[in-house]
């Protein structure tokens, strides 16, 4: 089948100039990986330019980390610290989106139990969870188990509070509909009040994976001899500048990890919210 310039012109034409110069795949993926690596490299420029000229022992170039990063985290401390902090973070996470999501459900659909609860929920999400590593150590003892209950004593509560408000916030017209065609409670509770809720449910998840991970690094500060807490702390009272700062690093591609895996999800989850937007917008 042959082409023809003058037809595939007057097409064009035709389209429009927004299909015409609609850009494609490849130009779309180059502009998101310029906009998400060329920020972070410049920055690292800037640090190093900066390291060059400075004679603090604390503010160490980016190349010294890097090298503190492959001989400190590349080997047996990568099982013996890295493994057992994950393994506690993720206990922490899934536990804390299980009870939140549960508890958060029940409280935002019986409301007397909501009115009854509200202000004990208010006056437990006002005290700060790392005053509470004390008093469970008191309980359980310096187990994973003390970590894992820090780490959910912390991050269950924006998961939980934002479920209660989606859940509360359900569309009534939609709920008397289904009331009317005799749905059942558990055919509404799936297809209706948690998908309603789900984008608050997931906001709550992304606030709640950053409280996880900074209590995971606590809870290991204070009582522990491993982790990725554990081995922060001890190269920062022992003066290892580098490995401390490698450490930190580390911390922060942890952070960039679970950003993306949940990303991934959060698309996938909440595909018919994102494209209802999109057909808004448009």
């Amino acid at each position: 089948m042959t082409k023809h310039p003058d037809r595939i012109a007057v097409a064009e034409r035709t389209a429009g100039p927004d299909v015409a110069r609609r850009p494609g795949v490849g130009s779309r993926i180059a502009s998101s990986l310029g906009y998400s690596l060329g920020l972070p490299m410049l920055l690292l420029v800037v640090w190093g330019l900066l390291a060059t000229r400075s004679t603090n022992r604390f503010f160490p170039d980016p190349l010294t980390i890097f090298e503190a990063f492959v001989d400190t985290w590349v080997g047996p401390a990568f099982v013996e610290d890295v493994l057992p902090s994950l393994y506690r973070l993720g206990l922490g996470i899934t536990a804390s989106i299980v009870v939140g999501i549960a508890a958060g459900t029940i409280i935002g659909l019986v409301q007397w139990l909501r009115e009854l609860l509200e202000p004990l929920l208010e006056f437990f999400r006002a005290i700060p969870p790392p005053v509470l590593i004390p008093v469970v150590m008191l309980l359980l003892g310096i187990t994973d188990t003390m970590k894992v209950v820090v780490i959910v004593s912390g991050a269950v509560w924006p998961i939980l509070l934002n479920t209660i408000e989606g859940v509360r916030a359900t569309d009534s017209v939609m709920t008397e509909t289904a009331e009317s065609f005799q749905v059942t409670w558990w055919e509404r509770l799936w297809f209706l009040v948690l998908p309603a809720a789900s984008p608050r449910i997931m906001a709550g998840v992304r606030q709640g994976l950053s409280v996880a991970l900074i209590l995971m690094v606590i809870s290991e500060m204070f009582a522990s001899s491993a982790g990725l807490g554990y081995r922060i702390a001890y190269f920062q009272r022992n003066y290892l500048i580098a490995e401390m700062w490698s450490g930190i690093l580390l911390l922060g591609l942890v952070g960039v990890f679970l950003a993306v895996v949940f990303g991934i999800v959060e698309r996938r989850v909440l595909r018919w919210y994102h494209g209802l937007r999109e057909v808004n917008r448009a």
